[in-house]
């Protein structure tokens, strides 16, 4: 977490996201619950801050029981009602019921969510010179949510796709003169 280095715009002086941005975020994260963690946590997001993700992100890890797949896929309504009631999580319904609904949908899959996701990398993808360059979807992220809706996944949009897709290194975001930039691999 050194400070003089130059990292991409998004990031703040907070050091939770410094820390995401140096050792997480745009480097390749395989597994089945490694990525249905992130999925979920990319739902979470959906009109709320990052940061308020990070912050609360153990007290996620330990309200969906380490984001295994399989636990999640057998939580019942005692388990929402519990979820509801956390002040640890985001406390919505609808992405409570969502990431749920994932971690079942997740299960059918044949070859796993890990699986199904990658087919989607985009190495080729242009080097962003400024945020500007970032898009907040592409025609991957397009038919990547158009694939997990296809499997009953919920919450999942171009632009969480995207932001999947961004977090676990589908595609490599980090702008140019970031010093991550060429260390993802």
């Amino acid at each position: 977490m050194t400070p003089e280095l130059v990292r991409c715009g998004w990031v703040t002086t907070a050091p939770d996201y410094i820390r995401y941005h140096d050792e997480e975020w745009g480097r390749p994260v395989r597994g089945d619950d490694l990525v249905f963690e992130r999925l979920t946590l990319e739902a979470f997001q959906s009109g709320l801050s990052w940061l308020t993700i990070l912050r609360k992100r153990e007290n996620f890890r330990e309200a969906f029981a380490g984001f295994s797949i399989d636990a999640v896929a057998a939580f019942g309504e005692s388990d929402v009602e519990r979820l509801l009631a956390d002040a640890g999580i985001i406390r919505n319904r609808a992405k409570i019921e969502a990431a749920i609904a994932n971690a079942r949908a997740a299960v059918e899959l044949p070859g796993g969510v890990s699986e199904l996701v990658w087919r989607y990398a985009d190495p080729a993808a242009p080097v962003p010179k400024s945020l500007a360059d970032v898009p907040a979807t592409s025609a991957a992220s397009k038919a990547l949510a158009k694939e997990l809706k296809r499997h009953g996944f919920r919450f999942v949009g171009p632009t969480t796709a995207y932001a999947l897709m961004q977090a676990i290194g589908l595609v490599n975001d980090h702008l140019a003169e970031c010093w991550v930039r060429d260390r993802v691999a």
